[in-house]
């Protein structure tokens, strides 16, 4: 019956007939904008021809910014109109889209236009496609149960590895050279002092010998001098050895103990700065960077820079000479780089420091890049957030907010600190310095995975 009306409507339909043309054309409607009511392509938010018109559960649309801005203000997931909540995230309406672009082109392209140069607009959109990225990855994670099962249980695993190699590190039997860096240089043995010569260098060995029929005790040690170094026993001829033996002693004198020459060193003999600075510089390098340049020059600042931005970056550059070179003072050459790399590119100022320990923290010093790394790309992408969103103009204020908040934080850290057991440190301190890696790569791959969408 439905082929017979539609047969009869083309039969008297004026210049309907099938002999008056070859091929069969489609029947016209002879609709235009003008004939059809604008209100039924309305918005009834903002009494306008909808603009990416975005249906409801509840069978109401609205253009896409309206619904984005009414979400955005009243925190609500319901019709504006009927207040009926809504069931999952709002999607356009493509034919009803489709059927304003065709007969309201002209108010559709305007509108479009006012909608992105209003910045506002833009952020309740990119705010509100967020929302909906969000809700899709928690909807689809509520069907990955057992990845997530597998996570917690690699989680607690982790945690419990941790425990067991601080307990295990904690017990263990305390190395000779660990003893030297809290032990008075006047109280150390004969033993002592030939541990600490050779812990310079395999160049130290030369003089080992000479060193233990001297029967060199820690206040010998301190009265030793360049001439002292020159004559017999020692008989100390090549420069570059003598001023670096000399230099070396020198920072005992004044430290009073054996200076960290490694950074598990650094760690036993400044458990509490190794904690702080271990978070700090994950959180706010740039701030942390400038605290050791106030607080902490001479033991600390220097040989980072040094080694960052050496002055001589040769590869013949002999061993013993970095021992001289730590302690001088940084060129204009090598203060140029240090603030470039300090302003753009803090992180990689650690990755190069952990990079130099290579040959001595093996693995650690791995970690250490991987995570600066993943660290460079987490700053670059909340940097790129600012620029889409037109919000760069705010990083003065959030970076005036950081610098109070990590200022809090610091004045925390220095209460609670003396009450915190050594082990719990200990467990915090590993556990952000290898763990720590498997949270960033996740954070790095939401970031790649699910990037910033535009507003219309």
């Amino acid at each position: 019956m439905l082929h017979e009306m539609e047969w009869d409507t083309a039969d008297d339909h004026p210049g309907g007939s099938l002999e008056s043309s070859p091929t069969p054309e489609p029947p016209q409607t002879g609709l235009t904008s003008s004939s059809i009511s604008e209100y039924e392509f309305s918005c009834h938010c903002c009494y306008d021809i909808l603009v990416n018109p975005t249906t409801l559960t509840c069978g109401h649309n609205f253009c896409r910014h309206c619904l984005a801005l009414w979400w955005e203000s009243s925190h609500k997931n319901e019709c504006p109109e009927c207040r009926e909540k809504w069931e999952g995230f709002p999607k356009i309406n493509i034919l009803l889209r489709d059927a304003t672009d065709k007969y309201f082109s002209e108010v559709v392209e305007r509108r479009k236009a006012e909608i992105q140069a209003n910045p506002k607009i833009s952020r309740s959109l990119l705010a509100f496609q967020r929302y909906g990225d969000n809700l899709g990855r928690s909807r689809t994670n509520q069907h990955k149960g057992a990845s997530f099962f597998f996570s917690g249980v690699l989680t607690a695993l982790s945690f419990v590895a941790v425990v067991v190699l601080v307990y295990h590190w904690s017990s263990g039997v305390v190395e000779q050279h660990d003893l030297l860096i809290t032990k008075p240089v006047s109280l150390w043995t004969p033993e002592d002092v030939v541990s600490w010569l050779e812990l310079l260098g395999p160049w130290a060995q030369l003089y080992k010998e000479a060193f233990q029929q001297e029967n060199v005790n820690g206040r010998l040690l301190l009265m030793l001098g360049e001439e002292e170094l020159l004559k017999s026993p020692y008989n100390i001829a090549n420069q570059a050895h003598r001023r670096a033996v000399l230099a070396e002693l020198e920072r005992v004198k004044t430290l009073g103990v054996k200076p960290p020459q490694n950074l598990w060193e650094y760690k036993a003999a400044n458990a509490g700065k190794s904690l702080f600075l271990l978070y700090a510089l994950k959180c706010s390098p740039r701030l942390t960077i400038f605290y050791l340049y106030l607080f902490d020059y001479s033991e600390t600042f220097l040989p980072f820079l040094h080694t960052c931005c050496p002055a001589f970056p040769h590869i013949d550059q002999s061993v013993e000479s970095r021992y001289l070179d730590i302690q001088l003072e940084p060129s204009w050459r090598q203060w140029a780089e240090f603030l470039v790399k300090y302003c753009l590119l803090p992180y990689q100022l650690i990755a190069e420091f952990a990079w130099d320990w290579l040959a001595v923290h093996y693995w650690t010093s791995r970690f250490i890049i991987i995570n600066a790394t993943l660290l460079s790309v987490l700053e670059g992408c909340a940097l790129w957030r600012l620029w889409a969103r037109a919000r760069i103009r705010t990083l003065p204020n959030k970076m005036w907010n950081h610098s109070w908040k990590m200022l809090a934080q610091v004045f925390a850290f220095a209460l609670l600190w003396p009450f915190v057991p050594q082990f719990v440190c200990n467990c915090l301190f590993y556990w952000a310095l290898y763990f720590s890696l498997i949270i960033n790569i996740d954070l790095v791959v939401q970031q790649l995975m699910h990037p910033e969408t535009q507003a219309l």
